[in-house]
């Protein structure tokens, strides 16, 4: 399982990230095989400024010293920062276009999935829109304008279009069309934390 290397600066690196690779490590010695572990021989103090969930594949930046962190983690969290998915999800979309705005938590006892909660729910809005549609099947251009863990899924989910192969919240039916999770970081564009220049990068979609 190879990792792409993009794009490297002294102040960041770029890659696009396979499906089932960690973004960071996770708890326990099986769980130390991740995109900052692979980079930090190279790339000292590397760090991540976002994550992709394990199954999705796609686009990430990370950086290389604090004042870099700062900076595009500042992009991050003031929505400066342009991310396009793309997924196939199940069911042919009527509409064209759309945004989804339902608020997200943890659900606690079946961690780490999440859910839609009216109540404690967290503010979540994704825009999508219908890229093409095929037997029993769409192709959607997702944009997520809040970042919250499994937002992508769990929206698609509660408008009764859930991602093809998600493990996690898939129903039998979408589980079983696709061998991955059908969720890709295709475009990712931002600042560079120095020079304040407008970097954009592309990722073929594997699926």
């Amino acid at each position: 399982m190879s990792l792409a290397i993009l794009h490297t600066d002294d102040d960041l690196v770029v890659v696009d990230k396979p499906t089932l690779l960690l973004s960071v490590p996770g708890r326990g010695p099986d769980k130390q095989d991740c995109v900052v572990s692979r980079l930090a021989e190279a790339y000292p103090g590397i760090r991540e400024v976002h994550r992709l969930d394990w199954e999705t594949s796609g686009l990430m930046v990370l950086a290389r010293h604090k004042a870099a962190h700062r900076e595009l983690s500042r992009q991050f969290q003031d929505r400066e920062v342009n991310k396009t998915y793309i997924a196939d999800v199940l069911a042919e979309l009527v509409d064209e276009s759309g945004e989804i705005d339902l608020p997200l938590r943890c659900d606690w006892p079946n961690r780490p999935r999440q859910m839609v909660d009216h109540d404690l729910g967290k503010p979540s809005q994704t825009r999508w829109r219908r890229l093409s549609v095929s037997d029993k099947k769409s192709r959607v251009e997702l944009t997520p304008i809040t970042g919250r863990s499994h937002q992508l899924r769990v929206h698609l989910l509660a408008i009764g279009h859930p991602i093809l192969g998600d493990r996690l919240y898939a129903p039998e039916a979408a589980l079983g069309m696709a061998d991955r999770l059908c969720l890709h970081a295709t475009r990712l564009q931002f600042k560079h934390p120095s020079t304040g220049a407008v970097m954009e990068f592309n990722s073929a979609i594997p699926f």
